[in-house]
């Protein structure tokens, strides 16, 4: 059963900080219902007195009461929700919206293939992978940044690497001499992929322009686009559906994504958002 919210918000204390890069980093919030949550879904949170802003859900499923948010300060909620620490109070409401297809993925390959922020939301789906190793046949985890400074989750990026059960590969657009790993975007790590196209499932999150180009890779090795799922961004702001700011298409964001088929989504993807 997917666990989906009421409207109403609830005031929930700040546990964990960490800063990931300069502009981004991940909260810990008290999870006192232990609701749980699925992989791909999304809060909406607000400093109290600025505003609201919907926030993907970047932990581990299987943490009982508490839920971690990857959080890049781009505007004046997120530079808020970012200088919270331990003790603050914020408020919360969620989860909500349709997560990452676990079960589809179940049996199968998976490839997973995160740009930038988009390894947030895709933190969850390894972090389940990992807690159910067996239930999937191979793994890849693509991961690209813009620089090496800008990579999230480094240290657990280092420890995925480790295992002989997971393919990590990860790649920066442009870097200086200290980076020994490739240069190169994400998407051109793809056609290396050791996978059975038809028994694949592809996970993608990341600037929209970056997940059409990653869709259409995915499809040239053969996986077809109703098994290419992509996490989409809009202007998220009552979180069910009834606003309309979210809608693209026929689809409201917030309520029948984040997570669509490409098969469904792509004709809308690229439109200007108004």
């Amino acid at each position: 059963m997917v666990p989906v919210a009421e409207v109403a918000v609830a005031t929930r204390e700040v546990i964990g900080f960490h800063r990931e890069t300069e502009d981004t980093v991940t909260l810990t919030i008290e999870d006192r219902e232990a609701r749980g949550f699925l992989p791909g879904q999304f809060f909406m949170l607000s400093p109290f007195g600025i505003g609201e802003s919907a926030i993907s859900i970047s932990g581990d499923p299987g943490r009982p009461g508490a839920i971690e948010h990857t959080i890049r300060s781009v505007g004046m909620v997120t530079a808020a929700l970012s200088s919270l620490r331990p003790g603050d109070r914020v408020g919360a409401r969620g989860p909500y919206g349709v997560g990452w297809p676990m079960e589809a993925a179940t049996g199968g390959d998976l490839v997973v293939v995160a740009g930038g922020i988009g390894l947030a939301p895709l933190r969850s789906v390894v972090r389940q992978v990992i807690g159910a190793r067996h239930r999937f046949r191979r793994v890849a985890v693509l991961i690209g940044a813009r620089a090496p400074s800008e990579l999230l989750f480094q240290q657990e990026i280092h420890e995925w690497r480790g295992r002989f059960d997971l393919d990590v590969h990860v790649t920066v657009d442009s870097a200086d001499a200290s980076w020994m790993g490739p240069i190169d975007v994400v998407t051109r790590l793809i056609p290396r992929m050791d996978v059975d196209p038809a028994k694949s499932v592809a996970m993608v999150c990341g600037p929209e322009v970056m997940m059409r180009f990653a869709a259409a890779d995915l499809e040239r090795l053969g996986i077809s686009s109703d098994r290419i799922y992509v996490s989409m961004e809009r202007n998220m702001q009552c979180a069910v559906g009834v606003c309309g700011h979210c809608q693209m298409g026929p689809f409201f964001i917030c309520k029948d994504g984040p997570v669509l088929p490409y098969s469904r989504i792509a004709p809308y993807m690229g439109v200007r958002e108004t």
